[in-house]
């Protein structure tokens, strides 16, 4: 697969389907990849019991599929079709579902609800969601691993590192770990966002460094997109913040309010609404002004993060 040179950043191919069409486009292709690699077997039904059940019910029919698109939409920008991009973003998807899963455990967020229905755990058990999620992470590595993925085998292993570094104990695991511990704390508004930029900013990093890694992009390329990814991955969760200050259970499925009951540390406590949105709006528009060096053709990217810091649920 060539890269674009080094000089250019322009993409290849331009697709003409609006941000919409191309978030649901990459949502059913997404939803379609996913079933056929959980498709059930006659060895899960006879060893997992209730476990194979379980990883379809955390990662299919739900989800705004938002990280596959961001990976496959910055694979894009350097000609690389969907198709050829879908199963690093199912590995992705599988990521992000399994923290999802283990978030809502009792131990971590001890959320009841997930997507408008039972989290796993309570679908289930405890000891069953936490290795569903086991399950999902594994598998996640397993997809990248293949040759279906891309079939140079050093771009496999790059995406095999970078993804175990973005989910790690330095990117979203140890996020969570600094997020956990912070609850009942004071914190400044930069701290909470250095957590924040690895509990989920370290996935959407991911997601658009390696749509570049899929394409052999070069370097400064990987950078710009890279820089675009942290900004807004850390307005992603500043989003998600206020939704849960300001939404209803019933458009966010799941229960409202419950940060300010755990004490949670977040940029809507240190700096209160009004500055929250400011700071959200600042880092919307780093977002966007990082993507100029590919001009119009990422366009989609720039709607993607008007989408993640202005989303309703």
């Amino acid at each position: 697969m060539e890269a674009v040179p080094d000089n250019q950043f322009s993409r290849v191919k331009v697709y003409a389907m609006s941000f919409a069409d191309k978030r649901d486009e990459v949502a059913r292709l997404v939803e379609a990849r996913l079933t056929e690699l959980l498709a059930p077997s006659a060895v899960d039904r006879l060893y997992a019991g209730d476990l194979e059940a379980a990883v379809r019910y955390g990662v299919l029919d739900g989800g705004k599929r938002l990280r596959p698109f961001l990976l496959m939409e910055c694979a894009a920008l350097f000609g690389v079709d969907y198709a050829q991009s879908l199963d690093a973003a199912c590995a992705l998807e599988c990521v992000h579902c399994y923290s999802l899963i283990h978030d809502d455990l009792p131990a971590m967020d001890d959320d009841a609800m997930r997507r408008g229905r039972p989290s796993v755990h309570i679908a289930y058990d405890e000891a069953t969601a936490i290795l569903a999620g086991d399950a999902l992470l594994t598998l996640a590595f397993q997809i990248l691993a293949d040759d279906r993925t891309h079939p140079d085998s050093q771009i496999r292993a790059e995406l095999v590192l970078l993804l175990a570094q973005a989910a790690g104990w330095r990117g979203m695991a140890g996020g969570q770990a600094l997020d956990l511990a912070s609850e009942g704390k004071q914190l400044d508004s930069e701290r909470v966002s250095a957590i924040h930029a690895l509990k989920t900013g370290a996935l959407i990093r991911f997601a658009c460094v390696a749509g570049a890694t899929l394409a052999g992009a070069a370097s400064r390329q990987r950078t710009v997109l890279e820089d675009y990814g942290a900004a807004l991955g850390v307005a992603f969760q500043l989003a998600v913040d206020l939704l849960d200050l300001e939404g209803n259970a019933e458009r966010l499925g799941k229960a409202a309010q419950k940060d300010q009951a755990a004490g949670k540390a977040t940029i809507v406590a240190t700096l209160g609404s009004d500055g929250a949105r400011a700071k959200l709006e600042a880092l919307e528009s780093q977002a966007v002004a990082s993507l100029e060096p590919f001009g119009a053709d990422a366009a989609a990217l720039a709607d993607a993060a008007r989408f993640a810091a202005r989303r309703a649920h």
